[in-house]
Formats: structure tokens, sequence, C-alpha cells
């Protein structure tokens, strides 16, 4: 018999303090984030700081490839909904520029200021709004807080209109959060402030997708085992749903390097978002 159970739900969801070199990071990503981004802007392919709502974070970039788009990829930054910004992860685009769809990068409101729930609308708001700029098919992907933001897009409750909902071709949620109900057991509830009906509410694991959802789950195999759980759950439990599903498992990459593949044309996670 194994038998398995979570002592501490602080170290499960820890990331940092489990990869090594971790102090890299954000500035890692940062640096490339803005070469990318001052390079597209001079060559007339970026649209920055486009609003999508009232708030001081309601914006979003516009990345254009060089060509007329073939469709619209949007990418959603993670940070447990109470960190970052679109500015950190703009690199994140080329490897879909370099395909020939454009590339929408949006922020949105932090917890504790809104609830995830609030969040979720803001999405779905910034998505409305970069879909009215770019025809074509509709692809999602986040990262981490982000990965449980698209994949909440395309199940029951989403703030998507039924107009953008059909337009949307595939889900990619890498290293996604499904279920929040764990999340309330860490000392980050107390930003976060989800109960047990918001958790029922908004988790993507407990509610079901819409017709026709294409859904690949992508979790690193280095990353912590919270991460993989919930990535092997989302997509186990959708496919006895209806929705077509897929789970990989991308060896050898941990939490903050697992959405590097993004930035290549011809990495398996770019290929699998616009297949």
């Amino acid at each position: 018999m194994l038998e398995h159970r979570v002592a501490d739900w602080d170290d499960a969801y820890a990331n940092g303090a489990n990869i090594a070199g971790s102090e890299r990071w954000p500035a890692a990503w940062d640096g490339p984030a803005k070469a990318f981004r001052d390079k597209r802007a001079t060559a007339g392919k970026a649209q920055l700081d486009l609003s999508y709502g009232t708030g001081p974070r309601n914006r979003f970039d516009l990345y254009l490839p060089d060509s007329e788009p073939k469709g619209l990829v949007v990418y959603i930054h993670g940070g447990y909904w109470k960190a970052f910004d679109k500015s950190t992860w703009s690199h994140l685009a080329a490897g879909c520029i370099a395909n020939g769809y454009a590339v929408a990068m949006p922020s949105y409101s932090l917890c504790p200021d809104v609830r995830i729930a609030d969040i979720g609308r803001e999405v779905g708001a910034a998505i409305e709004a970069a879909a009215g700029l770019v025809d074509g098919p509709l692809m999602l992907t986040g990262h981490s807080a982000g990965g449980h933001l698209a994949s909440r897009m395309i199940c029951s409750g989403t703030p998507l209109s039924p107009a953008i909902q059909s337009r949307i071709r595939n889900v990619v949620s890498i290293s996604g959060l499904h279920d929040l109900r764990p999340l309330m057991m860490t000392q980050m509830n107390e930003i976060l402030r989800i109960d047990e009906a918001e958790a029922i509410a908004e988790s993507p694991a407990l509610l079901r997708p819409m017709p026709n959802a294409r859904l690949t789950c992508w979790v690193g195999g280095s990353e912590r085992q919270e991460f993989v759980r919930q990535s092997v759950l989302l997509a186990n439990i959708w496919v006895g749903l209806g929705a077509t599903t897929n789970l990989v498992i991308e060896p050898d990459r941990h939490h903050f390097n697992i959405v590097d593949g993004l930035a290549d044309s011809g990495h398996g996670l770019t290929r699998t978002l616009l297949g």
C-alpha cells in the first residue's frame, strides 16, 4: 500500500525555496522581455499598454508578426494572483510570432485588492478586447496562476461571450493550479482570501469544460509534486467530461524554466499551443 499525505502545504507550493539557483529569477526573464519588447516596438510590431478596462492594471500588450496574423494567442502571467505583470514575459511571444500568430499579454489587478473571481472577469475582458483586434482562431495559455485563468476561460461560468468561445481552438495550462482548495491551507491565503465557496466556483477541476474544449496540461518533471498532481488532475477529470485533453510532463524542467519553450518557434510547447 502506498500512502501519501501533505504535511506542509506552504512547502508544497513553494517554488523558489526548492529550485537551485532560484535567485536568478525574475531577472532572468526581465532582460530578455525588455529586449524583445523594444525590438518589436522599433519594428512597429508592438502595441503597448492598450486598455481593456478602467483599472490601472487593465492593460495589455499586443505583439504582431511580420505578416498578416494567422490568429491570436493570449498569454496570461502567473505569480499566485498576487505578483508580476505583463512586462516580465514579453519574450515568450517570440515562438508564436515566428509562426505567424499575434500574441496578447494582459496585466490584471492583484490580490488582496481583488478576489480571484474578479481577476477571472478581468482576464475575460482582456481576451475580448484583444480578440477584437485580431481575426482568426484563438489560443489561450498561461503559467501557474495564469494556467488556472486560461483553463477557467473554457469551463462553466466563463466570462467570455459565445462569439469568442467559438473561436477558441486550443488551451495550454502550463504548471496550472486547477483546484484552489489546497491553497486555502497555505499562509499566502491571508492575501488570496480564498474561501470554500470561491474555491468551488473558480476551480476548473470542479467545473465542466465547455463543449469541444481542447486542453493540454504541460508541467515540468522537476516541479513540486503538487503542480504535477494538479496537471494530472485536470487532464484526467476533463477527459471524463467530454473534453479532448493531453498531459505532457517535460523532463528536467522546473517551475521557472518550464515557460522557456514558448520563446522557441519549434519547441513542443509552442507547437502544441498552435496545433
